[in-house]
């Protein structure tokens, strides 16, 4: 995090008080989603093989190395096995951050990693004063599942982290990792599917089944952001992999975006894609795309901050400078070393407190 003294055109206007300027702090946040990452040796999913050394070396390099380029204040980390395994990929950026976890997924006495899915870690330099773990739905958003009963948890549960630059002000983080489009077929007791995955209805019906699920994610999050926002003035920014472009009905389950056309009281509590806020439209580009499925380029890992980064908003106490998708390595391909997605990077800012009367 770094200070910016100058307030450039199309910045916030608000002046600090006694009419100077405003003051901003610079603030670089990436999300990473960095493909099963395990100890190795440790078996994750049935049918993929264990890390060897070599390969896992070749990894949390590769890692290193992207974590480097990126070097952000915090980074939002999703598909993690083992919070070991994270924090050698840090450690080999040759950056210092004073903070990484990963809860579910520590290593240790008693501790094992995660179990079933990986989960989702937060790796910062900024204070931290709290990181939670979202496990439960609200009753609001329980839902049932044909053929799987009712859904009241996260498969992986997103993490809160409530975060402090060295001024002082706050700064809310959310990462996130949403359920999958992959089909969900049933199973038995013993984890052994039960149905036919050749016949095309049945296709049909576990992919309503992933929806739902993913859905029913997006609601409960939904409900935790307007929790935080309403009526606050905590700036807030949601990370990670949410499994869907960014006007896609689950991913505006969870901003609102759209309500505040209609609703500018929804302002208050809604969610702005950070490319389509940022201030540096120059640095927009036709190529920003997280990951390739089937051919295809999706938007599936966004970054999503509150009115507070919102320049035009009334309630702006900060701004989004500009956006950058580092996904070159999506060309490179398929080899599990390496990401299949792109990783997506911002700079925002956030005002500095006003200086006292006396001060220069």
């Amino acid at each position: 995090m770094s200070l910016d003294r100058t307030t450039p055109l199309g910045a916030p206007s608000a002046s600090a008080g006694h009419g100077a300027p405003a003051r901003y702090a610079t603030l670089m946040m990436a999300t990473c989603n960095v493909l099963n990452l395990a100890q190795p040796g440790r078996h994750f999913y049935e049918g993929q093989d264990p890390y060897t050394h070599t390969e896992f070396e070749r990894k949390v390099g590769w890692l290193g190395d992207r974590f480097r380029a990126l070097n952000a204040d915090v980074l939002a980390v999703q598909e993690v096995w083992d919070e070991a395994a994270l924090r050698t990929a840090v450690a080999r950026s040759g950056l210092q951050y004073g903070f990484v976890a990963v809860p579910g997924a520590k290593n240790g006495p008693g501790q094992i990693g995660a179990q079933g899915t990986p989960r989702v870690g937060i790796v910062t330099r900024l204070k931290v004063d709290s990181v939670q773990s979202l496990n439960d739905f609200p009753e609001a958003a329980r839902v049932q599942v044909p053929g799987l009963g009712l859904h009241t948890r996260f498969e992986r549960p997103p993490l809160i982290a409530m975060l402090r630059l060295k001024h002082g002000q706050p700064v809310c983080v959310i990462t996130a990792h949403l359920k999958s489009k992959r089909p969900k077929f049933l199973e038995d007791a013993n984890g052994v599917g039960i149905e036919d995955t050749a016949d095309p209805a049945v296709q049909a019906l576990a992919s309503l089944r992933s929806l739902v699920m993913r859905a029913s994610e997006a609601l409960a999050l939904r409900l935790k952001v307007v929790e935080l926002l309403h009526r606050t003035q905590l700036p807030l920014v949601l990370m990670g992999d949410l499994n869907d472009g960014p006007h896609s009905v689950t991913t505006q389950l969870i901003a609102a975006t759209s309500q505040v056309a209609y609703d500018k009281g929804a302002l208050d509590h809604a969610l702005f894609s950070a490319w389509d806020v940022q201030g540096e439209a120059a640095m927009r580009r036709d190529v920003a795309y997280s990951h390739i499925h089937q051919g295809y380029p999706e938007v599936l890992d966004q970054l999503l901050v509150s009115e507070q980064f919102v320049a035009t908003s009334r309630r702006s106490i900060g701004d989004v400078r500009r956006v950058e998708v580092f996904n070159d390595h999506l060309f490179e391909g398929r080899d599990r070393s390496r990401s299949d997605h792109g990783f997506v990077r911002a700079l925002l800012r956030l005002r500095l407190p006003d200086l006292p009367l006396s001060a220069g």
